[in-house]
């Protein structure tokens, strides 16, 4: 992941939601589940076969693809990239 789209991504990206229970598995960071969906969309494989060395496992990554879908992140993330160039 460029430290470049990073850096544009951490401003559109919504924070972790709070554990109201506390406790729990360690999130993800959101870079690395970043670089794992932009390999599956890069590389037309399926979230099933999201290589090991990502981190997150392929549900793990869908699910907050759902979520930064949800949250409108990818059309704030073109709008940011668009004004930048």
């Amino acid at each position: 992941m460029p430290d470049e789209l990073w850096e544009l991504f951490q401003r559109v990206v919504p924070a972790a939601p709070t554990r109201p229970q506390g406790g729990g598995r360690r999130r993800h960071g959101d870079r690395e589940v970043l670089a794992a969906i932009v390999f599956v969309a890069t590389s037309g494989c399926t979230w099933a076969q999201l290589p090991q060395c990502f981190g997150p496992s392929g549900p793990t990554a869908h699910r907050r693809f759902a979520e930064w879908t949800a949250a409108r992140v990818w059309a704030k993330l073109y709008r940011l990239v668009l004004d930048e160039l």
